[in-house]
């Protein structure tokens, strides 16, 4: 396999900010021995298939190397892979192991971000997800059809169906009109208050990964901590909703957590600028003053495309 070609434009901070616990899956990650087993075709950027091995465990994982970052016109190049680990370490603050445990390190293309791979389970979208989860989608013409995992159409001429909220219109073949909806799930509504925090501007369908446990993981937080408004999500359905008494909760952790001299301000020193963690701050700020779910600004799509 070739190795990617494009060279990251500064150096990139590999060494953890704080030593992994022994036997944890970040020391895995951390200290294993990576060997490329594949590349991820249909990602846009160099996405490789790993094991990594260390001390007698073995795990397989996601590398994806600096070098093989496309450039994008609104983040400085060489910085996503710092970005998913950034987002790791906030969601970890936040208490919610909803991505997967996430290090940078040196691999066999250069430093890049090394991520736990999640198999996901056969779960059919629509089936029942635990506290909040959406009803069985049913075989009739009025009942919502699965579209992808946790996201189905229902008829445009109606509101949202029980178990559902609404996202907006989408065209289907044939020239038609559907509503598009996700799985009223408390799983879901985590992620988009996570997604808030990070003001992450990629939150499609195909990130949305639930494992055989029955836990819901994201993946993919190369684009997030902007400075700038670039919320861009199908998680819509609670905005301008109040936030749940364990998201305010989760949220006051959090800004203690991002005091000056934290331990978690420190880690994101490493991977984020001055500005990039002040705007996280204001963002969390922000969020615990209104106590509800933002909404679509207006100045940005508000919907990643394609959605799914």
């Amino acid at each position: 396999m070739p190795a990617p070609e494009r060279v990251p434009p500064g150096p990139v901070t590999t060494a953890p900010a704080e030593p992994a616990p022994a036997g944890s899956v970040t020391a895995l990650l951390t200290g294993g021995e990576l060997t490329v087993r594949g590349r991820i075709a249909e990602a846009s950027n160099a996405v490789l298939h790993c094991t990594v091995v260390h001390q007698g465990r073995t795990a397989a994982c996601v590398y994806k190397p600096v070098a093989g970052e496309q450039p994008l016109w609104d983040f400085p190049d060489g910085t996503l892979a710092q970005r998913e680990v950034a987002a790791y370490e906030v969601c970890a603050a936040l208490g919610w192991e909803l991505i997967p445990p996430t290090v940078l390190r040196e691999g066999p293309y250069g430093p890049g971000m090394v991520q736990l791979w999640i198999d996901q389970a056969d779960e059919e979208p629509g089936e029942p997800a635990g506290p909040g989860g959406a009803p069985e989608a049913g075989e009739n013409a009025s009942g919502p059809v699965p579209v992808g995992h946790l996201l189905a159409l229902a008829d445009a001429e109606r509101p949202a169906p029980e178990g559902w909220r609404a996202i907006g219109l989408a065209e289907v073949p044939g020239g038609g009109t559907a509503l598009l909806v996700h799985a009223d799930d408390a799983r879901l509504r985590r992620l988009a208050v996570l997604d808030a925090v990070i003001n992450n501007s990629d939150r499609k369908g195909g990130h949305l990964l639930t494992s055989a446990d029955g836990r819901l993981h994201g993946i993919d937080h190369g684009v997030t901590f902007h400075t700038e408004d670039k919320l861009r999500t199908l998680l819509w359905g609670w905005a301008g909703e109040p936030l749940p008494e364990e998201a305010v909760a989760a949220l006051g952790r959090l800004a203690a957590a991002l005091g000056e001299d934290a331990p978690l301000t420190t880690r994101l020193a490493a991977l984020l600028t001055p500005a990039e963690v002040a705007a996280l701050r204001d963002r969390v700020a922000a969020l615990l003053a209104s106590g509800t779910h933002p909404v679509p600004g207006g100045e940005w799509p508000a919907i990643p495309w394609p959605p799914v």
